[in-house]
């Protein structure tokens, strides 16, 4: 069984930066693909950011690009998420996801394995 633990959110004010940190245990995940999603009060949970198994692939959301980084240290079997630039509409609950696929999806559906999620507060 695969646990999938967020860390690293938070309170920042427009313009900051945050770093979200998903450290896995229960299996080694470096060969499969990691995500980012979000979820707004009210609002459908959205993709954010994906990378391959690989590591050598990433997409993000529209929104985000630019912002955003994703990156993964597969000895620590822990994703990140830099986010920078932070805007009051990043405020959300930022979920991990993991697929047991390698290739990396924008979809919900494509993983497996879900964290508890983190508050991200950007106020203005």
């Amino acid at each position: 069984q695969v646990h999938l633990v967020e860390s690293g959110g938070g309170l920042v004010q427009a313009g900051g930066s945050l770093r979200l940190s998903c450290a896995a245990s229960g299996r080694t995940l470096s060969r499969d693909a990691m995500g980012w999603f979000r979820q707004a009060p009210g609002k459908e949970r959205e993709f954010v950011a994906a990378i391959a198994g690989s590591g050598g692939s990433t997409n993000y959301a529209d929104s985000v690009k630019g912002r955003f980084a994703i990156s993964r240290d597969n000895a620590k079997n822990t994703v990140f998420l830099q986010m920078n630039s932070l805007k009051p509409e990043d405020t959300a609950v930022y979920y991990c996801a993991a697929s047991n696929r390698l290739v990396l999806s924008t979809l919900r559906a494509w993983y497996d394995y879900w964290g508890q999620g983190t508050q991200v507060t950007v106020s203005s």
